[in-house]
C-alpha cells in the first residue's frame, strides 16, 4: 500500500486523471462511437505515408492482428477506413483513412488540444513553460 505523500504515487494519479480529461474531451461529440482504440488506429494511419497492411497496423499499435482486425471492421463499417487490394500482393489488404476519417480525426485532435488548452490556461507562461520541460524530462528513455 502506498502512502499518500508517496510523491510517485501522487504523480501516477494526476497523469491518470489528465489522460482521462483529455480521452473524454477528444471524443466530445461524437459520444461512444469513436473508442481510444479505433482514435489510435486513425491516427496511426494518419501518421503513415502510405495505406497499411492489417498486419503492419498491428505491429505499429503493438497488438495482434485479430485485434487490429476487429477495429477496421468497425471503423470500416463506420466508414472511416477503406480496405484495398495490396497492388504487389493479392493475398494482403491494405486500409487507409477515408475523408470522413480524416475530418474525424482533425475533430478529435482539436477538442484534446482545446480542453488542454483551457487547463493551461490556469497556469502562467512561466509555469507552462517549466511544465513542459520537466514532462520532457520524465518522457526520456533512460539507456
Amino acid at each position: 500500500m502506498h502512502a499518500p505523500d508517496d510523491p510517485a504515487e501522487q504523480i501516477a494519479a494526476l497523469l491518470d486523471g489528465i489522460v482521462r480529461q483529455q480521452r473524454r474531451a477528444s471524443r466530445e461529440g461524437f459520444g461512444d462511437s469513436v473508442t481510444h482504440g479505433q482514435f489510435r488506429v486513425l491516427r496511426t494511419l494518419d501518421k503513415a505515408d502510405a495505406p497499411l497492411r492489417l498486419s503492419e497496423l498491428a505491429a505499429q499499435l503493438g497488438i495482434v492482428p485479430r485485434s487490429a482486425t476487429s477495429v477496421v471492421d468497425d471503423l470500416e463499417a463506420a466508414g472511416l477506413v477503406a480496405r484495398q487490394p495490396d497492388p504487389h500482393d493479392r493475398r494482403a489488404t491494405l486500409v487507409d483513412l477515408t475523408q470522413d476519417g480524416r475530418q474525424i480525426l482533425t475533430t478529435l485532435r482539436q477538442n484534446r488540444r482545446d480542453v488542454m488548452a483551457g487547463q493551461l490556461a490556469r497556469l502562467s507562461a512561466t509555469d507552462q513553460k517549466t511544465l513542459i520541460r520537466l514532462l520532457h524530462r520524465l518522457a526520456e528513455v533512460p539507456e
